[in-house]
């Protein structure tokens, strides 16, 4: 092969490398971030104003005091907080995505295929959990749909926007400085121990100066990121359970991918000895309309019946709530013309 081609792929030679199988890829090299300083690849990433933000513990959340921050020095604009979520915060949001996200009016790949209301339902419609159904599942959007063959929005193609999600991206980007955040715009997905995600950029959204939020829950994953075409070489970084990526500035339109799902060294939504949500909270949390709704559903997975069939889940799929603004600051909808230099 030419150098000129070879070095043109890099970010395709990297992913086949880590998607392989046999044999299977090292990962040595893999970026894995503690708490030891002795990443030198990263750098702690401490906010200007950090405060107590009370949604936090509503929204599962551990005390934004508490979070750990890294920045990436090869890559300009890429956040990772450290699984700032609680077991039962981690919980809720799995169950979420699972059992309430895929429903319609929010669209699913499996919409041309199966035409059904509500897909969790479904795959428990015989008592026993249909496998085949469970794993066709790849992909949900929420807000404004993200169009696979256009890749454009349009203000048609739209639906409500979940409430307590908006307000839990509107914490995090918040917290590191991006005042005004709305979330618009979510592909929720669905990876299984097989599955991968292709290199990609995300430059649909009108407003390409806000931060793209991606939140992870279940399995763990080694995401790459490289740059703006696919000659630089990506670095491999391992997401796990409750992990926070932030791509914003930068970052924001650098390829990045799956190549490969892999179990978890651990279970943080299984660390039951969390009290009961209810002992925590009260009526001083107004922040939140829904509030009392989301403590009883927080509550809800402390009922091992319930929560069993979610755990089943996530003990061999990942899911990952990729979150997005689509319209600049002082637009309401698409059709808008608003300079917002």
């Amino acid at each position: 092969m030419p150098l000129e081609n070879h070095n043109n792929d890099a970010f395709r030679r990297k992913f086949k490398y880590y998607k392989s199988k046999k044999p299977k890829p090292s990962l040595s090299e893999v970026l894995i971030l503690n708490d030891d300083g002795n990443n030198v690849d990263t750098v702690s990433f401490i906010p200007k104003e950090v405060a107590e933000d009370k949604r936090a513990a509503v929204l599962g959340l551990s005390s934004t005091l508490t979070w750990k921050v890294y920045s990436f020095k090869q890559h300009p604009g890429l956040l990772m907080i450290r699984n700032p979520f609680t077991p039962l915060g981690q919980r809720y949001w799995s169950r979420r995505c699972l059992e309430e996200y895929p429903k319609k009016p929010n669209k699913r790949n499996i919409d041309i295929e199966v035409d059904v209301q509500d897909w969790w339902s479904e795959c428990f419609k015989l008592q026993e959990c249909d496998k085949i159904l469970q794993k066709k599942l790849r992909w949900t959007t929420l807000g404004y749909h993200h169009n696979w063959d256009t890749k454009v929005y349009t203000d048609e193609n739209r639906s409500p926007f979940p409430e307590d999600l908006s307000e839990l991206s509107n914490v995090v980007a918040g917290y590191l400085g991006f005042s005004g955040y709305r979330a618009q715009a979510a592909i929720v997905n669905y990876y299984h121990m097989d599955s991968t995600l292709s290199p990609h950029t995300d430059h649909s959204e009108v407003n390409l100066q806000a931060p793209l939020l991606s939140f992870s829950f279940g399995q763990s994953a080694i995401f790459l990121i490289g740059g703006t075409d696919k000659s630089i070489d990506p670095t491999a970084i391992l997401l796990n359970s409750g992990d926070i990526l932030v791509m914003s500035e930068q970052a924001r339109l650098c390829y990045h991918a799956v190549p490969k799902i892999l179990p978890a060294s651990n279970i943080p939504w299984n660390h039951t000895e969390e009290v009961n949500l209810k002992h925590s909270l009260d009526a001083k949390f107004k922040c939140i309309t829904n509030v009392n709704q989301i403590v009883t559903e927080m509550n809800r997975n402390l009922d091992s019946t319930q929560w069993n069939r979610f755990n089943n889940y996530i003990s061999e799929s990942r899911i990952n709530m990729n979150v997005r603004q689509v319209l600049k600051g002082r637009q309401n909808t698409l059709k808008d013309l608003v300079d917002d230099t």
